[in-house]
Protein backbone atom coordinates (compact mmCIF):
# COMPACT_ATOMS: atom_id res chain seq x y z
CA UNK A 1 0.00 0.00 0.00
CA UNK A 2 1.33 3.19 -1.20
CA UNK A 3 2.00 5.84 1.65
CA UNK A 4 -0.06 8.89 1.93
CA UNK A 5 1.27 11.87 0.98
CA UNK A 6 0.79 14.91 3.98
CA UNK A 7 1.14 18.81 2.76
CA UNK A 8 2.28 21.50 4.28
CA UNK A 9 2.00 24.94 2.65
CA UNK A 10 3.78 28.13 5.05
CA UNK A 11 1.59 31.42 4.00
CA UNK A 12 2.44 34.46 5.38
CA UNK A 13 0.31 37.81 5.57
CA UNK A 14 0.89 38.48 1.75
CA UNK A 15 -0.04 34.59 0.31
CA UNK A 16 -3.20 34.71 -2.38
CA UNK A 17 -4.43 32.11 0.07
CA UNK A 18 -8.08 31.91 -0.71
CA UNK A 19 -7.21 31.49 -4.45
CA UNK A 20 -5.00 28.35 -4.07
CA UNK A 21 -7.70 26.68 -1.87
CA UNK A 22 -10.59 27.14 -4.18
CA UNK A 23 -7.79 25.53 -6.75
CA UNK A 24 -7.82 22.33 -3.88
CA UNK A 25 -11.71 21.94 -3.78
CA UNK A 26 -12.71 22.78 -7.33
CA UNK A 27 -10.37 20.45 -8.51
CA UNK A 28 -8.32 22.13 -10.53
CA UNK A 29 -4.50 21.10 -11.10
CA UNK A 30 -1.99 22.43 -8.45
CA UNK A 31 1.71 22.10 -9.39
CA UNK A 32 3.20 19.75 -7.35
CA UNK A 33 0.04 18.30 -5.84
CA UNK A 34 -1.26 16.28 -8.82
CA UNK A 35 -2.00 13.10 -6.74
CA UNK A 36 -5.22 15.43 -5.65
CA UNK A 37 -6.54 15.92 -8.64
CA UNK A 38 -10.05 14.52 -9.22
CA UNK A 39 -10.23 13.92 -5.66
CA UNK A 40 -12.59 14.88 -3.41
CA UNK A 41 -11.57 17.76 -0.05
CA UNK A 42 -13.21 19.35 1.94
CA UNK A 43 -12.29 22.86 4.06
CA UNK A 44 -11.54 22.68 7.44
CA UNK A 45 -11.28 26.46 8.55
CA UNK A 46 -12.87 29.22 10.59
CA UNK A 47 -15.04 30.90 7.81
CA UNK A 48 -16.79 27.75 7.56
CA UNK A 49 -17.37 27.62 11.54
CA UNK A 50 -19.22 31.25 10.74
CA UNK A 51 -20.79 30.48 7.67
CA UNK A 52 -22.48 27.33 9.76
CA UNK A 53 -23.07 29.66 12.01
CA UNK A 54 -24.84 32.61 10.11
CA UNK A 55 -26.86 29.38 8.59
CA UNK A 56 -27.65 28.74 12.50
CA UNK A 57 -29.08 32.04 13.21
CA UNK A 58 -30.27 33.25 10.36
CA UNK A 59 -32.19 30.55 9.21
CA UNK A 60 -32.58 27.74 12.04
CA UNK A 61 -30.27 25.57 9.84
CA UNK A 62 -28.50 23.11 12.03
CA UNK A 63 -25.64 21.45 10.83
CA UNK A 64 -22.74 20.82 12.54
CA UNK A 65 -25.37 20.56 15.67
CA UNK A 66 -28.35 18.68 14.32
CA UNK A 67 -28.10 16.36 16.94
CA UNK A 68 -27.01 18.72 19.77
CA UNK A 69 -29.22 21.26 22.34
CA UNK A 70 -26.18 24.05 22.39
CA UNK A 71 -26.12 26.41 19.89
CA UNK A 72 -23.05 26.70 17.60
CA UNK A 73 -22.61 30.29 18.84
CA UNK A 74 -22.10 29.38 22.22
CA UNK A 75 -19.54 26.54 22.01
CA UNK A 76 -15.84 27.42 22.54
CA UNK A 77 -13.62 27.35 19.90
CA UNK A 78 -12.40 23.56 21.04
CA UNK A 79 -16.24 22.42 20.42
CA UNK A 80 -16.90 24.36 17.40
CA UNK A 81 -13.72 22.55 15.27
CA UNK A 82 -14.35 19.65 16.60
CA UNK A 83 -18.01 20.00 15.64
CA UNK A 84 -17.01 20.59 11.93
CA UNK A 85 -14.19 18.34 11.83
CA UNK A 86 -17.03 15.56 12.65
CA UNK A 87 -19.50 16.51 9.80
CA UNK A 88 -16.43 16.75 7.26
CA UNK A 89 -15.61 13.28 8.19
CA UNK A 90 -18.75 12.25 7.58
CA UNK A 91 -19.06 13.67 4.20
CA UNK A 92 -15.67 10.96 3.56
CA UNK A 93 -13.51 13.16 1.62
CA UNK A 94 -10.11 11.81 -0.18
CA UNK A 95 -8.49 15.05 1.70
CA UNK A 96 -8.80 17.85 4.17
CA UNK A 97 -7.99 21.34 3.84
CA UNK A 98 -6.63 22.68 7.02
CA UNK A 99 -6.17 26.68 7.36
CA UNK A 100 -4.55 27.24 10.43
CA UNK A 101 -6.16 24.66 12.53
CA UNK A 102 -4.90 25.59 16.09
CA UNK A 103 -5.85 29.16 15.92
CA UNK A 104 -7.60 29.80 19.33
CA UNK A 105 -7.37 26.98 21.26
CA UNK A 106 -5.30 26.21 24.84
CA UNK A 107 -2.65 24.09 24.88
CA UNK A 108 -4.69 21.10 26.08
CA UNK A 109 -6.98 21.26 23.01
CA UNK A 110 -4.10 21.77 20.71
CA UNK A 111 -2.70 18.42 22.22
CA UNK A 112 -6.15 17.07 21.80
CA UNK A 113 -6.79 18.15 18.11
CA UNK A 114 -3.39 16.92 16.93
CA UNK A 115 -4.24 13.48 18.44
CA UNK A 116 -7.42 13.56 16.38
CA UNK A 117 -5.97 14.65 13.33
CA UNK A 118 -2.85 12.40 13.78
CA UNK A 119 -5.29 9.90 13.89
CA UNK A 120 -7.33 10.93 10.11
CA UNK A 121 -4.12 11.33 8.88
CA UNK A 122 -3.58 7.53 8.29
CA UNK A 123 -6.39 7.33 5.84
CA UNK A 124 -7.07 10.42 4.67
CA UNK A 125 -4.37 13.38 2.79
CA UNK A 126 -3.90 16.50 5.11
CA UNK A 127 -3.31 19.51 3.44
CA UNK A 128 -2.19 22.18 6.04
CA UNK A 129 -2.37 25.87 5.28
CA UNK A 130 -0.82 27.77 7.94
CA UNK A 131 1.24 30.35 9.36
CA UNK A 132 3.49 29.29 11.79
CA UNK A 133 6.22 26.39 11.52
CA UNK A 134 5.39 25.05 14.68
CA UNK A 135 1.74 24.05 13.81
CA UNK A 136 3.11 21.63 11.04
CA UNK A 137 2.35 18.25 11.55
CA UNK A 138 5.13 16.03 12.49
CA UNK A 139 3.60 12.54 9.56
CA UNK A 140 3.95 15.88 6.73
CA UNK A 141 6.25 14.48 3.37
CA UNK A 142 5.76 17.64 0.84
CA UNK A 143 6.54 20.98 2.19
CA UNK A 144 5.80 24.52 0.03
CA UNK A 145 5.81 27.94 0.56
CA UNK A 146 2.76 30.42 -0.65
CA UNK A 147 4.26 33.73 -2.17
CA UNK A 148 1.83 35.82 -3.02
CA UNK A 149 0.17 33.62 -5.88
CA UNK A 150 3.23 31.30 -6.51
CA UNK A 151 3.38 28.01 -4.84
CA UNK A 152 7.24 27.05 -3.99
CA UNK A 153 8.28 23.69 -3.59
CA UNK A 154 10.99 22.20 -1.86
CA UNK A 155 13.29 19.47 -2.56
CA UNK A 156 13.15 18.09 0.79
CA UNK A 157 11.93 18.75 4.37
CA UNK A 158 15.60 20.28 5.43
CA UNK A 159 15.72 22.58 2.92
CA UNK A 160 12.32 24.03 3.86
CA UNK A 161 13.18 24.39 7.87
CA UNK A 162 16.86 25.93 6.47
CA UNK A 163 15.16 28.32 4.51
CA UNK A 164 11.96 28.93 6.53
CA UNK A 165 13.47 29.28 10.02
CA UNK A 166 13.97 32.73 11.11
CA UNK A 167 15.99 34.80 13.57
CA UNK A 168 14.82 37.48 16.35
CA UNK A 169 14.64 40.45 15.81
CA UNK A 170 15.86 44.44 17.22
CA UNK A 171 14.38 47.65 17.08
CA UNK A 172 16.64 50.28 16.68
CA UNK A 173 15.44 53.51 18.38
CA UNK A 174 13.77 54.13 21.58
CA UNK A 175 10.05 54.14 22.54
CA UNK A 176 9.11 57.58 21.83
CA UNK A 177 7.67 59.46 25.17
CA UNK A 178 4.51 61.06 25.94
CA UNK A 179 3.46 64.40 24.87
CA UNK A 180 3.25 65.25 28.49
CA UNK A 181 4.66 62.98 31.95
CA UNK A 182 1.16 62.38 33.46
CA UNK A 183 1.28 62.16 37.33
CA UNK A 184 3.19 59.32 39.60
CA UNK A 185 0.50 56.23 39.65
CA UNK A 186 0.11 54.56 42.38
CA UNK A 187 2.38 51.40 42.43
CA UNK A 188 -0.80 49.16 42.42
CA UNK A 189 -2.75 49.75 39.53
CA UNK A 190 -5.45 46.61 40.03
CA UNK A 191 -6.20 44.29 42.60
CA UNK A 192 -8.49 41.54 42.98
CA UNK A 193 -9.15 40.22 46.60
CA UNK A 194 -10.94 37.38 46.77
CA UNK A 195 -13.30 37.84 43.97
CA UNK A 196 -15.87 35.38 42.43
CA UNK A 197 -17.91 35.31 39.66
CA UNK A 198 -21.13 33.66 38.47
CA UNK A 199 -22.97 33.60 35.50
CA UNK A 200 -26.76 31.48 35.15
CA UNK A 201 -25.89 29.98 38.61
CA UNK A 202 -22.66 28.65 37.23
CA UNK A 203 -19.04 30.06 39.12
CA UNK A 204 -16.23 31.44 36.61
CA UNK A 205 -14.33 32.37 39.02
CA UNK A 206 -13.53 31.48 42.12
CA UNK A 207 -11.56 33.45 44.67
CA UNK A 208 -9.29 35.27 42.85
CA UNK A 209 -6.58 37.57 44.26
CA UNK A 210 -4.46 38.85 41.57
CA UNK A 211 -2.18 42.78 42.28
CA UNK A 212 -0.82 44.41 38.69
CA UNK A 213 1.86 47.20 40.14
CA UNK A 214 2.95 49.87 37.67
CA UNK A 215 5.52 48.89 35.25
CA UNK A 216 4.62 44.79 35.52
CA UNK A 217 4.47 42.91 32.82
CA UNK A 218 2.05 39.75 32.70
CA UNK A 219 0.57 36.90 30.79
CA UNK A 220 -2.91 36.09 31.31
CA UNK A 221 -3.22 31.90 30.80
CA UNK A 222 -5.85 29.47 31.06
CA UNK A 223 -8.15 27.16 28.38
CA UNK A 224 -10.87 28.18 27.01
CA UNK A 225 -13.57 29.06 28.60
CA UNK A 226 -11.33 29.48 32.02
CA UNK A 227 -12.84 33.02 32.36
CA UNK A 228 -9.86 35.29 30.87
CA UNK A 229 -12.26 37.60 29.39
CA UNK A 230 -14.47 38.34 32.15
CA UNK A 231 -11.02 39.24 34.00
CA UNK A 232 -10.44 41.45 31.74
CA UNK A 233 -13.91 43.30 31.16
CA UNK A 234 -14.19 43.93 34.96
CA UNK A 235 -10.99 45.76 34.70
CA UNK A 236 -11.39 47.67 31.72
CA UNK A 237 -15.46 48.36 33.41
CA UNK A 238 -17.08 46.66 30.56
CA UNK A 239 -18.62 44.03 32.96
CA UNK A 240 -21.08 44.50 35.68
CA UNK A 241 -19.53 42.24 37.54
CA UNK A 242 -16.92 44.28 39.40
CA UNK A 243 -19.95 45.60 41.73
CA UNK A 244 -19.99 44.56 45.13
CA UNK A 245 -16.60 42.86 44.92
CA UNK A 246 -13.18 43.80 46.35
CA UNK A 247 -12.03 45.41 43.27
CA UNK A 248 -9.59 48.39 43.40
CA UNK A 249 -8.54 49.97 39.61
CA UNK A 250 -6.06 52.33 39.81
CA UNK A 251 -6.91 53.75 43.40
CA UNK A 252 -10.36 53.40 43.83
CA UNK A 253 -12.85 51.10 45.14
CA UNK A 254 -15.12 49.50 42.30
CA UNK A 255 -18.68 51.39 42.71
CA UNK A 256 -17.08 53.99 44.32
CA UNK A 257 -18.06 56.43 41.63
CA UNK A 258 -15.85 56.25 38.88
CA UNK A 259 -16.84 56.08 35.06
CA UNK A 260 -15.89 53.51 32.26
CA UNK A 261 -14.83 56.17 30.51
CA UNK A 262 -12.43 57.23 33.70
CA UNK A 263 -11.21 53.31 33.50
CA UNK A 264 -10.53 53.86 29.99
CA UNK A 265 -8.34 57.05 29.76
CA UNK A 266 -6.26 55.03 31.96
CA UNK A 267 -5.65 51.25 29.47
CA UNK A 268 -4.47 51.11 26.44
CA UNK A 269 -6.14 47.84 24.73
CA UNK A 270 -6.18 45.86 21.68
CA UNK A 271 -7.43 42.63 20.68
CA UNK A 272 -7.12 42.18 16.37
CA UNK A 273 -10.98 42.38 16.32
CA UNK A 274 -10.91 45.84 16.60
CA UNK A 275 -9.40 46.45 13.36
CA UNK A 276 -12.86 45.83 12.07
CA UNK A 277 -14.01 49.05 13.29
CA UNK A 278 -11.10 50.97 10.83
CA UNK A 279 -12.92 50.64 7.72
CA UNK A 280 -12.25 54.10 6.28
CA UNK A 281 -9.54 56.26 4.56
CA UNK A 282 -7.70 56.61 7.83
CA UNK A 283 -4.10 57.53 7.12
CA UNK A 284 -1.06 56.06 9.72
CA UNK A 285 -0.28 59.05 11.07
CA UNK A 286 -4.08 60.03 11.99
CA UNK A 287 -4.70 56.71 13.32
CA UNK A 288 -1.70 56.93 15.89
CA UNK A 289 -2.89 60.61 16.85
CA UNK A 290 -6.67 58.93 17.31
CA UNK A 291 -4.76 57.50 20.34
CA UNK A 292 -4.20 60.89 21.87
CA UNK A 293 -7.86 61.00 21.59
CA UNK A 294 -9.57 58.07 22.18
CA UNK A 295 -11.96 58.33 18.47
CA UNK A 296 -12.21 56.03 15.83
CA UNK A 297 -10.56 57.87 13.16
CA UNK A 298 -9.41 61.43 13.57
CA UNK A 299 -11.89 63.99 13.34
CA UNK A 300 -10.12 67.45 14.13
CA UNK A 301 -6.75 69.05 13.28
CA UNK A 302 -3.66 67.75 14.49
CA UNK A 303 -1.15 69.85 16.27
CA UNK A 304 2.27 69.91 14.92
CA UNK A 305 3.52 67.95 18.55
CA UNK A 306 1.05 65.33 17.83
CA UNK A 307 2.14 64.94 14.51
CA UNK A 308 5.76 64.91 15.42
CA UNK A 309 4.99 62.19 18.03
CA UNK A 310 3.32 59.94 15.60
CA UNK A 311 6.17 60.24 13.42
CA UNK A 312 8.62 59.38 16.00
CA UNK A 313 6.10 55.94 16.63
CA UNK A 314 6.09 55.17 12.51
CA UNK A 315 9.81 55.65 12.51
CA UNK A 316 10.36 53.23 15.40
CA UNK A 317 7.84 50.47 13.65
CA UNK A 318 10.17 51.19 10.41
CA UNK A 319 7.18 52.10 8.73
CA UNK A 320 9.14 55.75 7.87
CA UNK A 321 7.73 58.05 5.12
CA UNK A 322 4.77 56.11 5.12
CA UNK A 323 2.75 58.09 7.34
CA UNK A 324 0.01 59.03 4.33
CA UNK A 325 -0.11 55.56 3.67
CA UNK A 326 -4.03 54.41 4.39
CA UNK A 327 -4.17 52.10 7.12
CA UNK A 328 -6.63 49.58 5.26
CA UNK A 329 -3.98 49.06 2.63
CA UNK A 330 -1.72 47.60 4.96
CA UNK A 331 -0.70 44.00 5.83
CA UNK A 332 -2.31 42.38 8.96
CA UNK A 333 0.95 42.57 10.98
CA UNK A 334 1.80 46.07 9.81
CA UNK A 335 -1.80 46.72 11.33
CA UNK A 336 -1.25 45.23 14.65
CA UNK A 337 1.85 47.29 15.02
CA UNK A 338 0.43 50.60 14.33
CA UNK A 339 -3.18 50.05 16.13
CA UNK A 340 -0.35 48.70 19.27
CA UNK A 341 1.25 52.38 18.60
CA UNK A 342 -2.16 54.14 18.41
CA UNK A 343 -2.82 52.16 22.12
CA UNK A 344 0.60 53.25 23.99
CA UNK A 345 0.97 56.78 22.50
CA UNK A 346 -0.39 58.21 25.51
CA UNK A 347 1.74 55.90 27.62
CA UNK A 348 -1.05 54.89 29.78
CA UNK A 349 -1.06 53.00 33.11
CA UNK A 350 -1.91 49.36 32.05
CA UNK A 351 -1.42 48.30 28.44
CA UNK A 352 -4.01 45.25 27.61
CA UNK A 353 -3.03 43.09 24.78
CA UNK A 354 -6.18 39.79 23.89
CA UNK A 355 -4.88 37.91 21.45
CA UNK A 356 -2.51 40.00 19.50
CA UNK A 357 -0.90 37.60 17.08
CA UNK A 358 -3.92 35.36 16.38
CA UNK A 359 -3.63 34.32 12.32
CA UNK A 360 -0.34 36.30 12.15
CA UNK A 361 2.66 34.38 10.39
CA UNK A 362 6.24 33.94 12.15
CA UNK A 363 7.94 36.81 10.81
CA UNK A 364 4.98 39.17 11.60
CA UNK A 365 4.59 37.77 15.28
CA UNK A 366 8.41 38.00 15.78
CA UNK A 367 8.35 41.51 15.22
CA UNK A 368 5.40 42.10 17.07
CA UNK A 369 6.67 40.67 20.50
CA UNK A 370 10.19 41.97 19.89
CA UNK A 371 7.69 45.69 20.33
CA UNK A 372 5.75 44.51 22.78
CA UNK A 373 9.47 43.29 25.38
CA UNK A 374 10.52 46.76 24.03
CA UNK A 375 7.32 48.87 25.60
CA UNK A 376 8.00 46.75 28.98
CA UNK A 377 11.75 47.55 28.97
CA UNK A 378 11.76 51.33 28.05
CA UNK A 379 8.10 52.76 29.94
CA UNK A 380 6.54 52.67 33.09
CA UNK A 381 3.45 50.69 31.47
CA UNK A 382 1.99 47.66 33.06
CA UNK A 383 1.22 45.26 30.28
CA UNK A 384 -1.21 42.17 30.75
CA UNK A 385 -0.60 40.16 27.66
CA UNK A 386 -3.43 37.09 26.59
CA UNK A 387 -2.61 34.43 24.45
CA UNK A 388 -3.14 30.66 24.16
CA UNK A 389 0.15 30.27 22.00
CA UNK A 390 3.43 30.35 24.28
CA UNK A 391 5.38 32.58 22.12
CA UNK A 392 9.29 32.45 21.42
CA UNK A 393 11.18 35.26 22.94
CA UNK A 394 8.23 36.87 24.92
CA UNK A 395 9.52 37.97 28.17
CA UNK A 396 7.01 38.64 30.50
CA UNK A 397 8.03 38.90 34.49
CA UNK A 398 5.10 36.84 36.07
CA UNK A 399 1.93 34.30 34.54
CA UNK A 400 -1.18 34.80 35.82
CA UNK A 401 -2.63 31.12 35.12
CA UNK A 402 -6.21 29.90 35.92
CA UNK A 403 -7.12 26.28 36.57
CA UNK A 404 -9.93 25.52 35.50
CA UNK A 405 -12.51 23.21 37.55
CA UNK A 406 -16.13 22.50 38.37
CA UNK A 407 -16.47 25.19 40.94
CA UNK A 408 -14.94 27.69 38.87
CA UNK A 409 -11.57 28.61 37.72
CA UNK A 410 -8.99 29.67 40.46
CA UNK A 411 -5.94 31.97 39.76
CA UNK A 412 -2.13 31.32 40.56
CA UNK A 413 0.88 33.37 39.88
CA UNK A 414 4.09 32.21 38.21
CA UNK A 415 7.39 34.11 38.70
CA UNK A 416 9.42 33.68 35.44
CA UNK A 417 13.33 33.61 35.51
CA UNK A 418 13.57 37.04 33.81
CA UNK A 419 11.90 38.48 36.69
Amino acid sequence: MAKIKHIAILINNTSKTQKLVQQFLKNHPVPGCETLYHKKGMLFARSEIERFMDEEERHDIKILTQHMRQPLKTMSSGEQKKALLKYLMRQDPNFLVLINPFDNLDAESQSSFRRELNNISKSKTLVQVVSRLDDILPMTTDFFKLDGSDLISYPSPESFWKENRHDSIAFSGSIPPPMKRANPTQPELVSFNNVSVSFDGRKVLDGITWTIKQGEFWQLMGPNGSGKTTLLSMITGDSHKGYGQDLTLFGRKKGSGESVWDLKEKIGYFTPAMMDKFRGYHTLENMIISGLHDSIGLYIQPTDVEKKLARQWLNLLQLTNRKDDLFKSLTSGEKRLVMTARAMIKHPPLLILDEPTAGLDDTSATFFIALVNKIANESDTAIVYVSHRNETGLNPQYNYILDMKETGSAGKVEILENC
